[in-house]
């Protein structure tokens, strides 16, 4: 069954099904996932980055930051606390874009891109970090600190979902104006 065929079940065909079923319509139908994953993205990037914008919050990062490849040329171009200002700023912006999004949608596809290039970064960060595993009886593990930097996975999978629930809107809006 499709997310649409999901989404548009009629409720009297819903009385023969089970519980389970009826539950994953109303959610369907009232786009829990793109709410709560819109909310939850903005909030996060929206306090991470502001805090990246702190004294602590800058030297929280400088590990991460003069660890990987991706961006380890950042602080030596900026500095540790404008660069992690820039970092934090960039999250802010995303945030903002994102929110702006639920009312222009192709504001919300920049957002999210935004947010790929920053999770995918960060990502990457599991493999690169001292500290990141941590062999517990000879098997390697992920310490809270990767399992910290892993989660970013899941946000890089968000981002990615939420460009393309803004662009389907994207392209919805622009049907109904040609």
């Amino acid at each position: 069954m499709k997310t649409s065929e999901l989404h548009n079940l009629d409720l009297n065909d819903l009385k023969k099904e089970n519980i389970a079923l009826k539950a994953a319509s109303w959610v369907s139908r009232h786009n829990v996932p793109f709410l709560v994953i819109t909310a939850g993205m903005v909030v996060m990037l929206l306090w991470a980055g502001s805090y990246k914008m702190t004294v602590p919050g800058a030297d929280g990062i400088v590990p991460l930051v003069d660890n990987s490849p991706l961006i380890s040329w950042h602080f030596k171009v900026f500095g540790v606390y404008p660069g992690s200002d820039l970092i934090g700023l960039t999250e802010v912006v995303a945030a903002i874009l994102i929110i702006i999004g639920l009312f222009k949608p192709q504001a919300g596809i920049i957002g999210g891109a935004i947010a790929v290039v920053m999770f995918f970064i960060t990502s990457t960060m599991v493999i690169t970090t001292p500290g990141a595993l941590v062999a517990v009886n000879g098997i390697n593990y992920m310490s809270f600190l990767g399992l910290f930097l892993f989660k970013d996975i899941i946000n890089l999978g968000a981002s990615f979902y939420l460009i393309t629930k803004f662009g389907h809107k994207a392209v919805l809006a622009q049907r109904k104006t040609n």
